[in-house]
């Protein structure tokens, strides 16, 4: 598809119905019936960053800041094995306190204690630091990039550098790592065009992984009032990510499920493949509310696994076999 069809396609006046299925089918035909589970582990949400879009940014005073401790973070690794799941997805705000060296240790130290394939989402570092990470044992990377439209993410990401991001995906791609990144659907500013250029740099940059969620507006940021992003073109973005990417591994993400009860099952009709139930401790996920309304907060990790589980059989799904690695290379 080019750039023009695209922005047709996410037109609110276009019919989803057909590229809705042609969506599923092509899931279906490159990556499968079966549902990837990542157990996510969210274990820390210090962040030297101000992203005007974020609830743990800097500048927040009202966020009660946590870090879990090696002990912690292993206890919920096992947790995850425990619960069937082959990966554990390891996300922090660009935090400090946890240098290459300290992450280096805590990836060795996870991927031997439970041999689950490793995602870290932890913000930027250097071309060295990340193949250090690499051999420690980390398998992929994710590191959205929020938006193409340069513009666009200075206003949102004041002291991030556009370049350097973009920079950093490509080290990390050097590193051999198994790279993700993404969007979100319905920022202020944003435009159809923009969203479109998205999906063609997605495209462009052969992701192994794309995560795209709708824009959800936190009382406490800069942002606090904008109208959110809808689940509608969130899903077309799913969609048409789906079609244009191909094997890309894609999840019905969270925030999804937060502005409609039925937004992940629905992505997972039209070409998402992955889901992220969280394994963090209970008692912090609260502490981590990039936005408000965020589902699943109080449930244990067990309720999680049993509720998607549910969700699954209720789709004519089943859970994926395997770690669930790119299927790029393959």
């Amino acid at each position: 598809m080019n750039k023009e069809e695209l922005v047709q396609a996410l037109s609110p006046g276009a019919d989803t119905a057909a590229f809705f299925a042609l969506a599923d089918e092509t899931r279906k035909k490159y990556v499968g019936d079966g549902v990837h589970l990542r157990g996510l582990l969210e274990f820390s949400n210090h962040c030297r960053r101000n992203c005007r879009y974020c609830g743990i940014r800097a500048g927040n005073p009202k966020v009660r800041r946590y870090r879990l401790t090696t002990g912690e973070i292993l206890d919920c690794a096992r947790a995850a094995v425990a619960l069937g799941y082959r990966t554990v997805v390891m996300q922090s705000g660009e935090d400090n306190h946890w240098g290459p060296k300290e992450l280096v240790k805590i990836v060795d130290e996870v991927k031997k204690a439970t041999g689950l394939a490793i995602t870290l989402s932890v913000g930027e570092y250097t071309k060295e630091e990340y193949k250090d990470l690499r051999k420690a044992g980390a398998d992929r990377f994710l590191l959205r990039f929020e938006t193409s439209d340069r513009a666009l993410f200075a206003a949102l990401k004041p002291d991030s550098d556009y370049d350097r991001r973009f920079s950093c995906l490509a080290w990390l791609k050097e590193a051999g790592f198994q790279v993700g990144s993404g969007v979100m659907a319905g920022l202020p500013g944003q435009t159809l065009e923009s969203l479109a250029d998205d999906i063609l740099l997605f495209k462009k940059m052969d992701l192994d992984m794309v995560g795209i969620g709708p824009f959800i507006a936190n009382p406490d940021t800069p942002l606090a009032g904008s109208p959110g992003g809808t689940l509608d073109l969130a899903l077309r973005m799913v969609a048409l990510t789906r079609i244009v990417t191909r094997n890309a591994h894609i999840p019905a993400t969270t925030a999804m499920g937060s502005i409609d009860p039925q937004g992940r099952q629905k992505a997972l009709r039209c070409g998402a493949n992955v889901l992220m139930p969280n394994i963090s401790p209970v008692e912090h996920r609260v502490d981590y509310s990039l936005y408000p309304g965020k589902i699943c907060v109080n449930d244990q990790p067990e309720q999680c696994a049993g509720c998607v589980d549910a969700m699954l059989r209720s789709l004519g799904r089943s859970r994926a076999g395997g770690f669930g690695h790119s299927l790029k290379k393959a």
